[in-house]
């Protein structure tokens, strides 16, 4: 790791930080268009392999579209008596969080005027299944504990490097989601 003096412009790190500026400036001064909706469809396909389906959403007053559906799927590994068609769901909140924080290091980064060179975020989450397996009530579902390190070869001293990772962390709407309590609601037909 290097220092440099690269301005925003100079840096070349994909990240259109007028365009996200720009729709915080609109933004600040319309807060009902912030208001959106995530959404996703999950259709069972076989044993516990599943597909979701994501598309449109809603945000900026209106609903919104993009250029494609996205499909994810979902399965677990054979030693759950599975198919091993797709990654876990819980593997998936990891590749969720992970994705989440690395592209806040690289809009933080080039904010900040910092090239990057190389970032790789590397999860590691434990987890009691006997909870999920009906085991043990007393033990959790869900995970105990998170680890998430992170790789980066950039034009910054090692604080300056730190305080991306630390700026994405305070701005990641996956962490938020992971580390404090949401309201889920579930109905059925």
């Amino acid at each position: 790791m290097t220092t440099s003096n690269s301005t925003p412009e100079q840096v070349q790190n994909g990240v259109n930080v007028a365009a996200l500026l720009g729709a915080r400036e609109a933004l600040e001064k319309t807060p009902e268009a912030a208001q959106f909706k995530w959404r996703a469809s999950c259709e069972w396909l076989n044993g516990t392999h599943s597909r979701s389906t994501i598309g449109k959403f809603f945000g900026l007053g209106a609903e919104q579209s993009r250029d494609k559906t996205f499909t994810v799927e979902a399965d677990h590994p054979k030693i759950f008596a599975s198919e091993d068609h797709a990654p876990t769901p819980v593997e998936l909140v990891l590749s969720g969080l992970a994705s989440c924080l690395t592209a806040g290091v690289a809009a933080i980064a080039q904010r900040r005027g910092i090239q990057l060179h190389s970032v790789k975020a590397t999860l590691e989450a434990d987890m009691d299944i006997q909870g999920i397996l009906g085991i043990d009530d007393d033990v959790r579902n869900g995970f105990g504990a998170i680890r998430v390190h992170f790789d980066i070869r950039a034009d910054a001293d090692e604080d300056d490097i730190k305080a991306l990772v630390a700026q994405s962390q305070k701005r990641s709407a996956v962490f938020d989601i992971i580390t404090n309590p949401t309201a889920v609601f579930v109905t059925v037909n």
